[in-house]
């Protein structure tokens, strides 16, 4: 049976490349309806124990980016705790079974880190359920596509955007840290929007750039601590926020150069090494995972 992990394939083909069917769901969006499927790698992805008995928390792990880190830090042998909103319940659900199924212990948590309070109790259950966080990824985002300009971005959407992207992602940290040993790491999830700022994604492209920055300084920070920082910088990924804040989804992730979106399933493993022992050496980088597009 061919392994699609270590079986060489041209990535301009390996996935599906657009035109994709013109699709549209309200906000925060869901996995069942999308054409293509995201892959988030259920039928690929094989762990080789890099992660054994590692406790992880990971923000926005229900869906997208994060169900596809979730179940790679599984099948490596670690046991995941999540975030969600509440009204991705079903979402979650398949998560945990993604992890469970991996023989590992799953935690959804129901969170909006946008909330000071809320994330000190996510990470005070993060504690009770696993007695310590070898691993913090923040994933969670928020974005909102404002084709009108500056004028046209109500505070209302401002403001959540930077809770829910830089307020969430310094809380956690500040909370996990002292139950962080030496050794764990943290991972943020930033963007190529940090370095290639799209118009229509003003404030969204504003945080992931301050997430660079607040990658860069808190390495070095905690290196004499032996704790590792480090980001990951995704191009175009196909997860269910993309019909869900873009007008066009039709030619999505079309512009980079290798003509179409990565899935899900292949930014997992920039986490996964990024987590590992292998990376030990690697602190304050930013991995960038854009299909081709140089950033700085």
């Amino acid at each position: 049976m061919t392994d699609p992990q270590h079986t060489r394939q041209n990535p301009v083909t390996q996935h599906p490349t657009p035109e994709f069917p013109a699709q549209d769901q309200p906000h925060p969006g869901w996995t069942g309806p999308m054409d293509p499927p995201p892959d988030h790698g259920e039928e690929s992805y094989r762990g080789a124990g890099r992660l054994t008995d590692r406790k992880i928390v990971i923000t926005g792990g229900d869906s997208g980016i994060g169900r596809a880190v979730a179940l790679a830090f599984a099948r490596e042998g670690a046991d995941v705790l999540f975030t969600h909103l509440q009204q991705e319940e079903n979402e979650a659900r398949e998560t945990s079974r993604l992890v469970e199924d991996a023989g590992r212990k799953a935690v959804a948590v129901s969170c909006d880190i946008r909330e000071e309070e809320n994330c000190r109790a996510l990470i005070e259950r993060a504690v009770g359920e696993f007695g310590r966080i070898d691993v913090l990824v923040n994933n969670a985002a928020y974005q909102m596509s404002q084709p009108d300009g500056i004028e046209a971005i109500p505070t209302e959407q401002f403001d959540r955007v930077m809770r829910t992207n830089l307020y969430g992602m310094f809380w956690l940290t500040k909370f996990a840290l002292p139950h962080i040993p030496e050794g764990g790491s943290i991972i943020n999830s930033t963007s190529v929007q940090a370095y290639k700022p799209s118009p229509h994604l003003l404030d969204y492209a504003m945080t992931k750039g301050a997430i660079v920055t607040f990658t860069q300084g808190l390495a070095q920070m905690l290196a004499k601590r032996g704790i590792r920082v480090n980001a990951v910088a995704p191009g175009p990924v196909w997860t269910p926020l993309i019909p869900a804040t873009l007008p066009d989804t039709v030619e999505f992730g079309k512009q980079s150069p290798l003509g179409r979106p990565a899935q899900p399933a292949e930014l997992a493993p920039a986490y996964v090494y990024l987590a590992s022992q292998e990376a030990s050496f690697i602190t304050a980088e930013i991995l960038n995972a854009t299909g081709g597009t140089p950033l700085p």
